[in-house]
């Protein structure tokens, strides 16, 4: 943030206006004078004496700090009170401006405030004197000498007052001026103690000039007392000072303003016209240039300092001091000379043994005033706590950083995009909706456990890159966790959010190549809206994670969240303890679906389907119980139920004469369970079933899920002489060559294709494929959802053997089966070597 410069400052130049008037003040004065003067000059010895006196007197700057404030005087009245009651006129007036010009000359001034103020000290002793010889004429040292020398000294300080407030309105404004007039009691108090100080110097000497040994011996004992003085004073001050520097980096640490606090105070201590921190850009940190100017409030974005200085001390790793009885490194000084700077230190700012930035002082206030070494000790002190300061405040704002982005994708994660999303949610206008948009990564699980997890974080990192660069530069994209994603923007309507999920998929969809490896990544996409879905960002987090899982049912949509994904899930989680319940008491009950040869209609088998009838939801349907038990851990009961049930039945039909098979569905899930075989293996001794006559159906997206994982499970249930299915085949994106390298016997062509077949040559055209390279393979094949004539003599002339569907039975519990098949199963065709066949439905 840059500083505003001073309202309606000048160039120095223009001090000239006030230089010249006071030049041709003190001529005119000295001119007077001259005049009424008989003899103007003279009483040179003495006049060298006083000359050399008030060099001496004006060179020292006494330093007093009263209530916390800093008083600067000099000793030039005492010998200007001498010099009143010793000399002529005009002599006066001619010493006390030939010290003005040593003095000034001394301390190196520019030519425009070396000439204002010899001009100043000219236009003072000459006012001065043309008061003096206004009044009465001095007599003896009593009191009327000592009011005729204070109004003729006092002269000398009024026009030095003018001047300068008036110079520093014409520079600076009337606000700078007020301010010089402000500090006017103080130097007049000042001013008046020399004074009365020369008054008594020059009644010592008049009674006797011995008195100048004493006096030289008390001017020796109160130097000695001030430098005691001043040692102790700039110690406690620098002291206080640092107190202060500490407590407020420590406080403005925490709330970003540590540069304004720092840099503020360092010039103070300083005592400095510019305080500059400069650090070089740093990860994600730019690059900061800040100074701190006498007299501006703010920080300016520009340093003073020369950069060859600055290189200098951050290669050397040490203070680089330039100026004044330092460092006299000639092509320093003449960069110095560039930037119209007298002296600067620069101290590098250390992190361990890195060096992190720089810290600078520049100009000494007071034209002549310079920083010494003694200087340098008390600023690396301050560098010291500066450096530590803003190693806490970066490792703080980096902490902070890290707590709302995600490690891996820098992204926001689910924290930040809750924040955003509730303060968009507050500031949304009229007329349009905050939009959530979450995609879910398809397949990333199988990345992971076939490629490694460094393969899959290259996926999240691209799919993060690509969603940053296509979503709008409004939206705010972040990293919900996992393989999720999450985008939030005020749009127009739910209808635009839905199109900008959709363009976004279509974006992060094509092929990933990494390294000689390509990789066709999907997404599933939930949206969610406020107002319409939720009025807080918890609301729309969970709704838009509904609407995302509700879209992996379709690979690769979109979709809108709805009322009806909530009640389903609120069902579910109602379900939970409902379900364990009904495990305990039996209330799950097994259904029976026939399955039968296409050509002759002779049964073998049934698949095994649980039911369960709530008391309260009525009948619930399958997926949604069997996806309550696997998040609630009672998978495994559910299965063995399922499979106790399946076997004892086939145990009793075989006692009875009617062999017959049993197939049982299996959730992906239950694959993972490396004891599944063992427990399959003891169920099948203890209703003494052969392995045979089971047949364990998996999904198609559970055995071909892209990973290895499923087979070791599937080869020793294998070994154990259990077949092997795989349902709703053709539903996913597998291919039969795929099958060929799994341990299965049997494919179950989907519902889908085989109610299509009759109207749709592409769905014919599937299970043909199907049933033909499945026979080539040594598979058999199984149609589901055989519901019509036509559909059956279609399965029967492209060589399907086994079906089931309405057209044969819908699933029956085991009374109505029984009762099914006395009335569809002939009794003369049923023999000890055959399977029952079942009657012609007319």
């Amino acid at each position: 943030m840059a500083g505003q410069g001073r309202a309606g400052s000048r160039t120095t130049e223009h001090a000239w206006l006030i230089t010249g008037p006071m030049a041709l003040f003190a001529v005119v004065c000295s001119t007077i004078v001259a005049l009424v003067v008989r003899e103007p000059f003279g009483d040179w010895p003495m006049a060298a004496l006083l000359l050399a006196a008030m060099v001496a007197a004006g060179l020292p700057v006494l330093n007093f700090t009263v209530r916390r404030h800093s008083v600067g005087v000099t000793l030039t009245e005492i010998p200007l009170v001498l010099a009143f009651y010793l000399l002529r006129p005009l002599t006066v007036v001619v010493i006390y401006t030939l010290a003005a010009i040593i003095t000034h000359h001394r301390h190196r001034l520019g030519a425009t405030k070396f000439w204002f103020n010899v001009a100043r000290a000219a236009a003072g002793s000459s006012l001065a004197v043309l008061v003096l010889q206004a009044l009465p004429p001095v007599q003896g040292v009593g009191p009327g000498t000592w009011l005729i020398l204070f109004a003729a000294a006092s002269m000398v300080n009024l026009v030095s007052i003018v001047s300068v407030a008036g110079v520093h309105t014409l520079l600076q404004g009337w606000q700078a001026g007020r301010e010089a007039i402000r500090k006017t009691p103080l130097a007049l108090l000042t001013a008046a103690i020399n004074i009365a100080s020369g008054m008594v110097v020059l009644i010592l000497i008049a009674e006797t000039w011995w008195s100048v040994v004493l006096l030289a011996a008390l001017v020796v004992a109160l130097a000695l007392v001030y430098r005691a003085y001043a040692q102790f004073f700039r110690q406690h001050r620098t002291l206080a000072d640092m107190y202060e520097l500490s407590r407020a980096i420590a406080e403005s640490g925490q709330d970003g303003t540590l540069a304004d606090a720092l840099l503020g105070r360092v010039r103070t201590l300083m005592q400095a016209e510019y305080a500059t921190l400069w650090l070089p850009a740093q990860g994600r940190h730019p690059e900061v240039l800040l100074t701190a100017r006498n007299g501006d409030s703010g920080l300016l974005d520009l340093a003073k300092t020369p950069a060859s200085v600055r290189q200098r001390a951050r290669a050397q790793g040490r203070a680089v001091t330039v100026g004044r009885g330092m460092t006299s490194d000639p092509d320093l000084r003449a960069d110095l000379s560039v930037q119209r700077i007298k002296d600067v230190i620069v101290l590098p700012l250390r992190s361990g043994q890195a060096v992190i930035g720089t810290l600078e002082v520049a100009n000494r206030l007071g034209d002549s005033n310079y920083f010494v070494r003694n200087d340098v000790p008390v600023f690396e002190t301050v560098a010291a706590h500066a450096a530590v300061a803003l190693e806490n405040s970066r490792l703080v704002d980096r902490l902070r950083h890290d707590a709302y982005h995600d490690t891996l994708t820098k992204l926001p994660n689910r924290r930040r995009i809750t924040s955003a999303l509730d303060e968009s949610v507050k500031i949304r206008a009229p007329g349009e909706v905050v939009a959530l948009l979450l995609f879910d990564v398809d397949g990333l699980r199988q990345v992971n456990e076939s490629l490694g997890h460094a393969a899959g974080d290259k996926v999240l990192v691209e799919v993060a890159d690509r969603l940053r660069a296509s979503a709008p530069s409004s939206a705010l994209v972040g990293r919900a966790g996992g393989d999720e994603f999450l985008v939030t923007m005020r749009l127009e309507s739910a209808e635009a959010a839905v199109d900008l999920a959709a363009q976004l998929r279509e974006q992060i969809r094509d092929e990933m190549v990494f390294d000689a490896l390509t990789l066709d990544v999907d997404t599933a996409v939930g949206v969610a809206v406020h107002p319409d879905h939720g009025s807080d960002a918890a609301t729309l987090l969970q709704r838009v994670d509904l609407a995302a899982m509700a879209a992996k049912s379709v690979p690769g949509s979109v979709q809108l969240f709805n009322p009806g994904l909530e009640s389903r899930s609120l069902r579910r989680l109602g379900l939970a303890g409902d379900l364990r319940r009904a495990l305990d008491e039996g209330k799950l009950e097994i259904y029976f679906q026939p399955k039968v040869t296409l050509r002759d209609r002779r049964l073998v088998g049934v698949e095994c389907l649980a039911r369960w009838e709530h008391p309260t939801h009525g009948t619930v349907a399958p997926e949604d119980f069997v996806a309550v038990a696997e998040h609630t851990g009672q998978l495994s009961r559910l299965t063995e139920i399922v499979l106790r049930e399946g076997l004892r039945r086939s145990r009793d039909w075989a006692q009875a004469e009617q062999p017959l098979s049993v197939a049982v569905n299996l959730s992906p899930r239950t694959l993972t369970d490396q004891h599944f075989p063992d427990r399959v293996q003891d169920l099948l001794t203890e209703y003494g079933v052969p392995p045979q006559r089971l047949t364990l159906e998996i999904t198609e997206a559970g055995v071909l899920d892209g990973t290895d994982r499923p087979v070791p499970t599937l080869r020793r249930l294998r070994d154990l002489g259990v077949r092997l299915s795989v349902d709703d085949f053709g539903t996913g994106d597998s291919s039969l060559a795929h099958l060929r390298r799994l341990p299965v016997h049997e494919v179950k062509v989907d519902r889908s294709f085989v109610q299509g077949m009759a109207t749709d040559p592409g769905d014919l055209a599937i299970v043909n494929a199907v049933v033909t390279l499945s026979q080539q393979f040594g598979l058999a094949v199984v149609a589901e959802g055989v519901e019509s004539e036509l559909t059956l003599e279609l399965l029967q002339d492209i060589g399907c053997v086994i079906g089931q569907g309405f057209l044969f039975s819908r699933p029956l519990p085991y009374e109505r089966l029984e009762a099914w098949f006395g009335a569809q199963v002939d009794p003369e065709t049923i023999s000890g070597a055959e399977l029952p066949r079942l009657r012609v439905v007319p």
